[in-house]
């Protein structure tokens, strides 16, 4: 087997665009999924050449992830690496604003989009010859520690932690491997308010530092390209002086 297979989700921008980027430039084949077709073509033209397919997809549907993972073995035959990183937030409001149709949009994104992902790809991995796999979760900086009015993402944040753990345990007699990588201002469109200044736990607004997204790419390709006996189970990658660690 020369190729390995990744599928990421959320592949039309920021991160995930990225990734499937950097894993198509290190050799694999990658299935590209997210909402919007549009970007996933335009993700597929930033790796001219490499073997991708695009898959329009709704990770909080069952149908449409089925249909994903489908697409994918019929393909390429195989899947070697799920990459979750489908992610979205909620408007910056006081917890008690917040409506319940936007704290389940996150919800449905954030964790249960991940969980279906896992269980398909769950059944690939431990049908496939030979068997097994990667699964590599977003997680977040708030997987450790909130912003003000982010309830509904720092609450899927911690739980996509539990999930990567119990992922991790449940896939070990099947020779699946589960890490997590927690991003704290990588420089896409979503971190374009921390350039702009974002309210701190102080209550002051403060103009944050980020990092180029490509250094988080390079680090998902690292815990990609590990063999199966090694697993990194988590990673935090940062903007060195954001203010994370420390007293807010």
């Amino acid at each position: 087997m020369t190729k390995r297979i990744a599928l990421v989700t959320g592949a039309g921008s920021g991160v995930g665009r990225g990734v499937a980027v950097a894993l198509a430039k290190a050799g694999y084949a990658v299935a590209l999924a997210g909402r919007r077709a549009d970007a996933l073509d335009e993700t597929a033209a930033l790796a001219p050449g490499a073997d991708m397919l695009a898959v329009p997809t709704d990770v909080t549907d069952p149908a449409s992830v089925k249909a994903l993972f489908d697409a994918t073995v019929a393909k390429f035959g195989r899947l070697d690496l799920l990459f979750n990183n489908a992610g979205t937030g909620a408007p910056a409001v006081p917890l008690e604003d917040l409506t319940y149709a936007q704290w389940r949009a996150v919800v449905d994104t954030n964790l249960t989009g991940p969980f279906l992902c896992t269980q398909e790809a769950f059944r690939v991995m431990k049908a496939q010859a030979p068997r097994g796999g990667r699964i590599i979760n977003n997680g977040s900086i708030s997987a450790h520690a909130p912003r003000p009015f982010s309830a509904p993402y720092t609450a899927t944040k911690h739980a996509m932690t539990g999930l990567t753990k119990s992922t991790s345990l449940d896939g070990r007699a099947y020779d699946i491997a589960c890490g997590q990588i927690d991003i704290g201002n990588a420089d896409t469109a979503m971190a374009q308010r921390m350039k702009a200044g974002i309210l701190q736990a102080d209550g002051s607004t403060k103009v944050e530092p980020v990092m180029d997204v490509d250094h988080v790419a390079s680090a998902v390709v690292y815990m990609a390209g590990l063999p199966p006996e090694a697993n990194v189970q988590f990673m935090t990658i940062m903007a060195t002086k954001m203010p994370f660690v420390g007293r807010g």
